[in-house]
């Protein structure tokens, strides 16, 4: 079960917005049991990760995301009432790789005793293997942290999750274990869909110019060129001199299509589109999931089936396979796994 941070501040009481935790705060040793009502209490930030453990705990946690969809993650401050949800969770799942230090930062400082705050991506992804770029410069020290867009990393996300829960939780291991498989599979099938239809795209033609770098690992893994990032690393719109770079590039490289967000809509791609004649499709998504709260595409899945079919036909090809499929999980039948 999901529930907005919004309710959960609303019945957090005042005095425990700064409630400390003890020393052995994140030991592995010191697993706490669920909550009273059976369910372990799990906080966690981006949208896509709050699906993708939504996903794996299914009934049995109670899910609390804390990062507004819509908002800039990376500049994202929690308020301090905040502290509450972290206070009183079992689990808080972050993506890490220097996404949501304010966050962390503030679970640190607040977590109850055998509680744990699990990196999901600094566990995935080894430091060697970390992308640098336009909007993440090494010399900030901060890799691109966007491994969720990429199939390959988040059922290695799933997997993570599903360990943890197995840990915590090891009467409910098979109930997770079904979960895992079930969004394995749809993983699987989403990738095979992906890589059918991007084979339509015209010889050349899989290279991505987009508001904000988010596509770094997925284009690694999947064969695509990201040539471009409108979005610096301070968040600000590119200088005059930059914007000039980017319209030459995209005229030399013939890019049919460049892509915004439909989060934070850009002059400047506009700009870009009117003086190289190229779309300006403007509905990509990176982290602000489609549909409304309990519609099945209201899901990582539904956003990166969404994501890939926008990219394909912008950059001229087909998505009869991405189309095709099923963003409905279907739930793991809780007769079988009872409370």
């Amino acid at each position: 079960m999901i529930k907005r941070l919004a309710l959960a501040c609303a019945a957090g009481g005042a005095g425990l917005l700064l409630t400390a935790c003890g020393s052995d705060f994140g030991s592995p040793s010191s697993a706490a049991a669920p909550d009273v009502d059976g369910k372990l209490l799990v906080a966690t930030t981006v949208s896509p990760i709050t699906s993708i453990v939504s996903s794996i705990g299914g009934n049995k946690v109670q899910v609390e995301g804390i990062v507004p969809e819509g908002t800039n993650s990376h500049t994202f401050e929690p308020a301090p009432q905040v502290a509450a949800l972290l206070s009183k969770a079992d689990i808080v799942f972050i993506n890490g790789l220097k996404l949501e230090d304010p966050t962390a930062d503030l679970a640190r400082s607040n977590m109850k005793a055998g509680a744990e705050l699990i990196e999901i991506g600094s566990r995935t992804l080894p430091e060697s293997a970390y992308i640098y770029d336009f909007s993440f410069p090494k010399s900030e020290g901060k890799p691109n942290p966007h491994l969720w867009t990429d199939p390959l990393y988040a059922a290695k996300y799933a997997s993570v999750i599903r360990d943890e829960f197995i840990r915590r939780d090891p009467k409910n291991a098979d109930y997770y274990s079904e979960n895992f498989i079930r969004f394995d599979k749809k993983v699987s099938e989403l990738s095979k869909a992906l890589l059918k239809d991007q084979a339509t795209v015209p010889a050349g033609n899989l290279k991505l110019l987009t508001y904000h770098d988010a596509y770094a690992y997925f284009a690694k893994d999947f064969g695509w060129t990201v040539i471009g990032a409108v979005q610096p690393k301070n968040f600000s719109d590119p200088t005059p001199s930059e914007v000039a770079a980017l319209i030459d590039q995209v005229k030399a490289q013939k890019v049919p299509t460049i892509f915004g967000s439909e989060v934070f809509p850009s002059k400047v791609l506009e700009e870009i589109g009117r003086a190289t004649g190229a779309k300006y499709e403007a509905s990509l998504r990176d982290d602000d999931l489609p549909g409304a709260p309990g519609e099945a595409d209201h899901s990582w899945l539904g956003l990166m089936k969404y994501d890939y079919i926008t990219m394909i036909h912008g950059l001229g090809g087909t998505t009869k396979n991405l189309d095709a499929v099923s963003t409905a999980t279907g739930m793991v039948d809780s007769a079988k796994y009872p409370q």
